[in-house]
């Protein structure tokens, strides 16, 4: 129910204000046309007599206008309300935690561990927590959904010192380069095998069905010219 200006609801037959409000929230909440006009009624009442009533306010005698018009809101703060957002994640492989459509670094050793992600409105870092209330890092936001893959300096400094320390103990042997080996005999035979073919020492090139197979170099003569020939 919508109320005009005054800042004190109409009683209609001397009712309390309890019974009104339970009166109104048993009605329906598509307006009809008999509750417009009970709105136009009452928007009515209250500015040619709601408004009107006198009341006492500190010896004075003023109208419910009047009052209502002395009432102003308060400003708004001058920043945002200090609430925090916190997501929980779980650090990934690389030291990274997934946030917003972005990644921020953690230092290494937290591969799977559950953290929080968290941010105050009205600033422009955000922190990772571990569950126990340590900040394993604080990161400038960037934009969301920007793809940004945010690391910290110590970060990849301790990140590549763990590398470099696990390549020198011999715990991760050389990267193995991928070569070109000839079929071993076993995989020739067992090969013969599957076709149904006798298994031979070696393997046998026959030319001629390459020949018959190849693709030509150049596209056959138009018969006119093989006639000719």
């Amino acid at each position: 129910m919508a109320f005009g200006p005054g800042i004190e609801k109409p009683h209609p037959g001397g009712r309390g204000p309890a019974w009104c409000s339970a009166r109104w929230r048993t009605l329906p909440d598509e307006a009809t046309p008999a509750q417009a006009q009970a709105q136009a009624r009452l928007d009515a009442w209250c500015a040619g007599r709601g408004d009107a009533r006198r009341r006492v306010r500190g010896g004075a005698r003023l109208t419910v206008a009047e009052l209502a018009a002395a009432e102003s809101l308060a400003p708004l703060p001058a920043v945002p309300f200090p609430a925090v957002i916190e997501d929980p994640r779980v650090v990934l492989a690389q030291a990274l935690v997934s946030w917003h459509g972005n990644w921020y670094s953690v230092p290494p050793g937290h591969p799977g561990q559950p953290v929080t992600v968290r941010h105050q409105l009205g600033t422009v870092t955000i922190d990772v927590v571990t569950a126990a209330g340590t900040t394993l890092a604080r990161h400038r936001r960037e934009p969301d959904h920007a793809g940004a893959v945010v690391r910290a300096s110590e970060h990849v400094a301790v990140l590549e010192k763990k590398v470099l320390a696990a390549r020198s103990a011999g715990t991760a042997g050389p990267c193995q380069r991928k070569a070109r080996r000839p079929p071993s005999a076993a995989a020739l035979a067992e090969a013969a095998a599957i076709r149904g073919e006798r298994a031979v020492g070696g393997v046998v090139t026959d030319f001629t069905a390459w020949a018959e197979a190849a693709r030509p170099l150049r596209p056959a003569a138009p018969p006119e010219e093989q006639d000719r020939s």
